[in-house]
């Protein structure tokens, strides 16, 4: 019954992601969010390692030493800051691109859906800024996306959901970056 347990949270956090997006005029992000999670390849490997507590990715990731289901997730879903790492062409190596803002919002929202659906009864607003500072994010994403993102999990965990989401809608949703393409 683990794949049952497995597809019920991941039924839950595309819930949250969505109505948190659609909250923020997001319609079509909020229901494309995820959606890879329900191939084979993802979803076999989450009702393997399903352990209800936290991701699936990283039972997978101890016992293989790497995660098949991550490598397919972070290279078809745009929120995710993985996605945008590229070959830095002036000094060599790994960087991350400058995100549009409108995936960093939809990261956001994701980030604070997983802490919700790992923390159910126990989430507090702070939680998704703690992991995230927890991580070694900050370290691969471009510093704009990671200042705006840091920011929003601030807001966030000093001033509330309501609030933040109050400010995303005023101030970084503009219509341009709701017609960003790509």
């Amino acid at each position: 019954m683990k794949w049952w347990q497995h597809l019920k949270t991941i039924n839950h956090h595309k819930w949250l992601v969505m109505k948190y997006c659609f909250r923020l005029g997001m319609y079509k992000q909020g229901l494309l969010h995820d959606l890879s999670k329900y191939s084979l390849t993802e979803f076999m490997v989450g009702a393997k390692y399903y352990q209800g507590n936290r991701s699936p990715n990283n039972a997978e990731r101890e016992d293989k030493g790497y995660t098949s289901a991550w490598l397919h997730h972070k290279g078809r879903n745009k929120h995710h800051l993985e996605y945008w790492l590229d070959y830095d062409l002036k000094n060599g190596g790994i960087m991350g691109m400058k995100m549009p803002v409108k995936y960093v919002v939809e990261m956001f929202c994701d980030r604070m859906a997983a802490s919700k659906n790992y923390n159910r009864n126990t989430y507090t607003d702070d939680m998704p800024l703690q992991y995230y500072r927890k991580g070694k994010a900050k370290q691969l994403l471009h510093p704009d996306s990671a200042q705006l993102l840091e920011q929003l999990l601030t807001m966030l965990a000093d001033q509330g959901e309501e609030e933040t989401f109050s400010y995303i809608k005023r101030k970084i949703l503009t219509k341009q970056v709701r017609r960003e393409k790509i």
